[in-house]
């Protein structure tokens, strides 16, 4: 087994904890492979880690790959969308971060974690992707989120208008100061915080969820996921801001935009005992109580 090994480094994620996810996948006779800017601080820890490969990009994953373990948050979880790609190589996240929803398992369960990987013991859970067009070339090869795609007013100017069609058919014009389209792994993220709806990973629906509405009666919207949705951006402003997960871009307001589904997937590695519910449970105090 050869498992690739990414982090985005920082305070969270020391060198002693990359040293012992080594030794548990080394005692399980698994190859590591380390990203470069994990291998870097490393440097100075030469003689305990041993001989091990480095990767730098995406272009350096293949299919002899089993496997991506993601050390940190959620976000440098979604960092990997854009590595692993169209490879089809599950991705397993430790949580060094916060709240950690999709990095789920904590690093105290590292070896937990290791030990399901050696004997095949996990679950991986398929997660629809959102893919961008344009009528310009947008977020170069890697046109796609694992959470959402949004439309957003650049900072102070005034709100925007966003043209929104269902497969050619007209379905609002938001005035807003933006709009997300949510994915359902990240109905538990933006869109959340934007008062859009919970949906369970393997419900076939995006979620159109405005940002401050000038309106109070427009509300997120569920729609399903083998639609086309389109926009056309109107306002005082002559660009406005664009995002993929964490990636963003100024794109003219003239440029038509449309999202659906990916024609590929992500797969998250789970081990048997976790589930979706338990995660929100635990992660987001779902149903929580102090009277009981």
């Amino acid at each position: 087994m050869k498992v690739a090994i990414y982090s985005r480094g920082g305070e969270s994620v020391h060198p002693e904890d990359v040293m012992v996810l080594l030794e548990a996948l080394r005692t399980h006779h698994i190859e590591p492979v380390l990203h470069l800017d994990i291998h870097r601080p490393l440097s100075g820890h030469q003689q305990d880690i041993g001989e091990v490969g480095v990767f730098h990009d995406s272009r350096d994953l293949d299919e002899t790959y089993d496997c991506l373990v993601s050390l940190g948050g959620d976000g440098t979880l979604l960092d990997t969308v854009t590595l692993v790609r169209e490879r089809d190589i599950p991705v397993l996240g430790i949580n060094y971060g916060r709240l950690g929803f999709l990095a789920s398992l904590g690093k105290d369960n590292l070896r937990a974690a290791v030990n399901a990987l050696a004997n095949r013991s996990f679950v991986i859970d398929r997660r629809t992707l959102i893919h961008l067009d344009a009528d310009i070339p947008l977020f170069g090869e890697t046109p796609y989120a694992l959470n959402e795609f949004a439309i957003h007013k650049r900072d102070v100017s005034p709100m925007i208008r966003i043209q929104t069609y269902l497969n050619g058919e007209i379905l609002n014009s938001y005035w807003a100061d933006g709009l997300i389209v949510s994915t359902p792994t990240g109905s538990t993220g933006y869109s959340l915080s934007c008062n859009g709806p919970v949906l369970f990973p393997d419900t076939s629906s995006f979620v159109i969820t405005p940002v401050a509405p000038h309106n109070l009666n427009v509300r997120p919207l569920v729609v399903p996921d083998d639609s086309v949705i389109s926009f056309q951006l109107e306002g005082r402003t002559d660009s406005c801001i664009c995002t993929l997960d964490a990636r963003k871009e100024l794109v003219p307001r003239h440029v038509q935009l449309a999202v659906k589904r990916e024609s590929f997937t992500l797969g998250l590695v789970r081990l048997h005992e976790r589930n979706f519910l338990q995660t929100l449970r635990e992660k987001l105090a779902w149903g929580f109580d102090t009277r009981n």
